[in-house]
């Protein structure tokens, strides 16, 4: 790439004000970077750092309340702020696409794929539906999907969360445009469906010499895919430059926080974990879902989790480990009995917990708690953080009024203000609400806390807040956790044990140490190779 040449793309000074009565007066404030031809160029930072706002700015997206007050976006040298609406809906889709971080949302459930790639064409002039239903296939191939002939007339919901940003992808290039806009389109996906969604843009980028904007808050993808890079922090522009450059000699220290917040290796004192006494040991646990079937078919039977056997002592933390599908999140609702087992032992405290009534239970569910994936889903935004947390002491025969001062030393505890007590969960950020889920799991003095993918919809900093917590709680209480992910680096820095779930079966086990340095399966094997940023970060390169 030519640094002399024209910019494809020229942001100068763009400045986007908020409503009043925010926490800023500008969404972004005068802003300004290029993209060239041919270049990826990451744009990374926080939640509501401006990131995203950018690039719908670009694509003509905002919301009505949003309107630039200043500055110009030059694509091509023609500003598209200036532009009529119908000017920008001929370069929107033409000219510059734009993919979306979930493709469920973005695509219609009620169209087949087929019609909705087809569709794009046709709104762009390509009349000729044996030419456009040709165009599909061809795109269906190029972007890796399996049995494209088939696939085309599937709808989105029938798709898993990977070929469903293929399509997307498929759709972003089915005009050949000049510029690709990817808004996050990996952070739901899968560590190893995230590395072949990467690779497939580096790919589709190098050989259409598209200019690549690349929106994410994960440090380690930017190692993996970025040319140059822009920092944003609340609205600014704080650093940009070489990704090189970003990477390994960061100026600005919020790049350096960022950069730090990647999850990396920690050295764990395995003895110390070993020593703590039994509280959990599973014994040849089994659940099949069974689904479908009739007359002349037979029904999906599915063994989510499969003869599962492992032991957990108090003070430990077992990682449990594997992409969506794997098992792991069945296997964290069987253990609390919040779905039914089809075999096997829970014994906790040397009880065996499967066969007892939801009745005989209910003294023993106050120790076994549970963290949820989605803080916002798991916590009832009608009732007050202080109702969420002293309703469990209280059906447990705590006076409210000890329920009430305990529940305000825990928000302390999980590193919130007491008055968080009379407030709502909506007026906090994920993070916050994810503490307060993590309050509400501790409040009845839980021995076993269950951890479903608690920090996977956080942003990098904030997740490595709640696993600093977390490490910092089990200290202090001596709890036992068993914390499910699909990320093998958080797994590496939280984690005494991991067990590696390959479908509904625990593939291999042992401590970090053991399973990165001498995986044996080669599933394991494939979760430790996509690993992003994996070259890059010195924590991280000694995996």
């Amino acid at each position: 790439m030519n640094a002399q040449a024209t910019p494809l793309l020229r942001v100068e000074n763009l400045s986007i004000p908020l409503p009043a009565g925010l926490d800023r007066e500008f969404a972004v404030e005068k802003i300004s970077y290029n993209l060239h031809a041919g270049e990826i160029l990451c744009i990374v930072g926080e939640s509501g750092s401006g990131k995203s706002m950018t690039a719908n700015a670009i694509m003509g997206l905002l919301p009505e309340y949003l309107t630039p007050s200043g500055g110009r976006i030059l694509f091509r040298g023609k500003d598209l702020l200036a532009m009529r609406e119908s000017e920008l809906e001929q370069e929107r889709g033409r000219s510059m696409a734009m993919v979306f971080q979930e493709p469920l949302s973005a695509l219609n459930p009620l169209m087949k794929v087929r019609d909705q790639i087809a569709e794009v064409m046709e709104v762009h002039g390509e009349r000729n539906a044996e030419v456009r239903d040709r165009r599909v296939l061809d795109l269906l191939e190029y972007v890796g999907l399996p049995d494209p002939a088939n696939l085309r007339d599937a709808y989105p919901f029938r798709l898993s969360g990977g070929q469903r940003q293929r399509v997307m992808i498929a759709m972003a290039l089915a005009l050949e445009p000049a510029l690709l806009i990817a808004d996050e389109p990996t952070t739901a996906l899968d560590v190893t469906t995230q590395a072949q969604i990467l690779d497939l843009i580096r790919r589709i980028q190098k050989a259409q010499g598209m200019g690549v904007m690349f929106v994410t808050h994960d440090f380690g993808v930017v190692a993996d895919i970025a040319d140059r890079v822009v920092v944003m922090e609340r609205g600014v522009i704080v650093e940009q430059g070489l990704a090189a450059d970003a990477l390994n000699r960061p100026q600005h220290p919020y790049t350096r926080r960022l950069i730090a917040a990647v999850p990396h290796r920690e050295v764990h004192d395995a003895k110390a974990a070993a020593e703590g006494d039994l509280l959990l040991d599973v014994k040849n646990l089994r659940k099949t879902y069974r689904s479908g079937g009739g007359f002349f078919s037979k029904p999906r039977v599915v063994k989510a989790v499969n003869d599962i056997s492992f032991t957990l002592r108090r003070g430990e933390t077992l990682g449990v480990v594997g992409e969506s599908g794997s098992g792991k999140s069945t296997l964290g609702r069987c253990l609390l009995k919040l779905t039914e087992v089809d075999g096997g032992q829970v014994l906790f405290r040397g009880r065996d917990v499967v066969p007892l009534s939801a009745s005989a239970f209910r003294s023993m569910r106050r120790h076994m708690q549970m963290v949820f994936q989605d803080p916002f889903a798991s916590l009832n935004p009608r009732q007050t953080v202080g109702r969420i947390l002293t309703d469990g002491p209280v059906a447990n025969g705590i006076s409210y009024a000890e329920a009430e001062r305990k529940a305000r030393e825990l928000l302390e505890l999980v590193g919130l203000e007491s008055s968080a007590f009379d407030r709502y969960p909506q007026e906090f950020s994920g993070g916050q609400r994810q503490r307060v889920g993590i309050a509400r799991a501790l409040a009845l003095d839980p021995e076993l806390l269950v951890a479903d993918e608690s920090v996977s919809a956080l942003d990098v900093s904030v997740q490595a807040q709640v696993l600093e917590l977390l490490q910092d709680l089990q200290r202090r209480l001596n709890i036992a956790i068993i914390f499910i992910t699909h990320d093998l680096r958080i797994a590496a820095q939280i984690c005494d044990r991991i067990a590696v779930m390959y479908r509904g079966e625990i593939v291999e086990s042992g401590p970090p140490e053991q399973v990165f340095d001498a995986p044996q399966h080669a599933y394991t094997q494939q979760l430790i190779t996509a690993i992003p940023g994996l070259r890059w970060n010195p924590r991280l390169a000694v995996l």
